[in-house]
């Protein structure tokens, strides 16, 4: 892995989630988009990280961050209770069932970037109102790179900013049935190419245990999700898939191509396989740099075959 760092600026949510899976459950655990990618990113970038969090967020979470050497300069801390999400998983665990969300502080959440951050060459928009992600591309100098999250939230409350936003971003990260609602076309294809027509070269499609898509002009990769034995709570995957997807081209590039991108989709896949094996950022933020490698090794094998003669 490359130790060239060049550095990370993300803008999401901090929050504290309380999930009940059929394997078990936690109450009050260090979540929210920011932080998985964050998180994950930090294995192979500096992270900037620019969120709002209440008076009741605890300095065993503080800890945790800075222990990751995630720069939280930018952590705004208001008076008040941070954002809470409270849901479940059945067997199914590619559908989240939400039964409490509480924005809290995070409903009047203003990014506002330390002077120190708005030269971040590579830059990533969690998947907070399209309007807000507008205001940090207003903030930042010249990136080179500029990745972007969204949800069903935003298509359908702010269709026209969200379209408005991704005309200046580089790659947008999206989920399979997003992409299909935010086109409104039924097949995934045609949807990635409407999408990208309206602005973003790069388009990730995030498929679940299903893997992950990239369309990138002419070419389509495609990257399994790594086969678990133990899958116990997929909250956050998508932006741990992120953070190592950004991670990755942080550390490598700074002209985006495809054998980067593809690899990139690949790291981004392997954070996820190792976010799933535990509640919160347990198992995330533990890893060695020797266990990430060993398993994108793996994900090689899984798909590598040769041409018969």
């Amino acid at each position: 892995m490359n130790t060239k760092d060049r550095g990370i600026l993300v803008v999401g949510s901090v929050a504290l989630d309380s999930v009940k899976t059929p394997f078990g459950g936690i109450k009050n655990a260090l979540g929210g988009s920011a932080t998985y990618f964050s998180t994950a990113a930090s294995y192979f970038s500096d992270v900037k990280l620019v969120a709002v969090v209440g008076k009741d967020f605890s300095q065993k979470h503080m800890d945790f961050l800075r222990k990751r050497k995630i720069d939280i300069s930018g952590l705004q801390i208001k008076n008040g209770k941070t954002f809470r999400w409270k849901g479940y998983y059945e067997y199914d665990l590619n559908n989240a069932h939400t039964l409490e969300t509480h924005l809290n502080v995070f409903a009047d959440f203003k990014p506002d970037m330390p002077e120190n951050y708005r030269n971040s060459k590579y830059v990533f928009l969690g998947n907070i109102d399209p309007d807000l992600q507008l205001i940090v591309l207003k903030q930042v100098k010249s990136p080179k790179i500029i990745g972007c999250d969204t949800m069903n939230y935003w298509i359908e409350g702010k269709y026209n900013s969200l379209k408005k936003t991704i005309k200046h971003v580089d790659i947008l990260i999206i989920n399979e049935a997003e992409a299909r609602e935010f086109a409104k076309e039924k097949n995934l294809v045609a949807a990635s190419r409407k999408i990208m027509s309206w602005g973003p070269p790069y388009l990730v499609v995030k498929r679940g245990e299903y893997g992950a898509l990239l369309f990138a002009g002419a070419h389509i990769f495609f990257a399994p999700a790594y086969p678990l034995e133990e899958v116990i709570d997929p909250t956050g995957a998508g932006d741990s898939f992120a953070g190592g997807f950004m991670g990755y081209l942080a550390s490598h590039t700074e002209k985006l191509d495809i054998e980067h991108l593809k690899r990139a989709v690949v790291f981004g896949s392997v954070m996820a396989s190792f976010n799933v094996e535990s509640f919160s950022t347990e198992k995330l933020g533990n890893l060695t740099k020797s266990q990430i490698i060993k398993r994108f090794m793996e994900f090689k094998k899984l798909t590598h075959f040769e041409m018969l003669k």
